[in-house]
């Protein structure tokens, strides 16, 4: 694997450095994948993208676009009691990425010369409060009932508070309350027919952004050292880097060494 040589982390440059919403969440999951990823150009092995949940997530934008030029709710919206309708605004497809860019909604950090940026999916307005709600879609498949208890949805919790955040520091009145929409894809139906059928559910979620600038000085603090971090003990990747470091001189011989 080769090192990356670009968006790497220069310490005392004037730029603003680029960390996304994605970024921020590697470093709190691990420091040490964080430091390797972003200033010595060592990045984790690639996952394959999820070409079926882009696919509902364009299907979903396109739905709400058109209510969005109406200025009306969503039927999920009057189902779930949901004083809002979709927010539109001309930065929207910015926010949204719509051009792939990979950047989105934008904001510089000046106390950290960052840029923390992040793709968001929705944005709904609360018609009463005009506050602005965070929207999240989320595809899956499964029997169990939907809820944001897993350990795994702790990440979708961390998304939902950095884009808050991110909103609020662009000077938009956000509300706490945040909805996960959440299109499930059925199996109990007889056969698969050429298409899927999906049961769509609203989670709200009430944000709590207050750690997220504390996270990003401290971000910054592990950028600025000369040393790589410790690892988090629980990193499968770090373990495995370990793994592979302890054993190399026998992988290497196994490989040369005939039959």
């Amino acid at each position: 694997m080769q090192k990356r040589k670009s968006n790497l982390y220069q310490p005392n440059s004037d730029i603003p450095f680029n960390i996304s919403r994605s970024k921020i969440d590697l470093f709190l999951e691990c420091p040490q994948c964080f430091y390797l990823d972003r200033k010595l150009g060592i990045s984790r092995p690639d996952i394959p993208g999820y070409t079926l949940n882009k696919a509902v997530d364009y299907l979903l934008k396109n739905e709400f676009d058109g209510l969005r030029e109406q200025k009306k709710p969503h039927h999920l919206m009057n189902q779930y009691n949901i004083m809002a309708i979709p927010f539109w605004h001309p930065d929207l497809p910015i926010w949204r990425d719509d051009n792939n860019r990979r950047m989105g909604a934008t904001v510089l950090h000046k106390p950290t010369n960052l840029n923390i940026f992040g793709i968001i999916d929705d944005i709904w307005i609360n018609t009463r409060t005009k506050e602005l709600h965070i929207v999240d879609y989320k595809s899956t498949s499964t029997e169990s009932v939907i809820s944001l208890d897993s350990k795994y949805k702790e990440g979708y919790k961390r998304q939902m508070e950095i884009y808050q955040w991110i909103f609020l520091k662009m000077g938009f009145p956000v509300s706490k309350t945040g909805y996960f929409l959440f299109a499930n894809a059925r199996k109990n139906r007889l056969g698969f027919g050429g298409k899927l059928e999906f049961e769509m559910s609203i989670i709200p979620y009430l944000g709590d952004a207050s750690w997220v600038e504390p996270a990003i000085f401290s971000l910054k603090k592990v950028l600025e050292s000369p040393e790589v971090p410790g690892a988090n003990l629980s990193c499968e990747h770090c373990s495995y880097r370990k793994l592979i470091n302890a054993n190399s001189p026998k992988i290497q011989a196994s490989l040369i060494s005939p039959g």
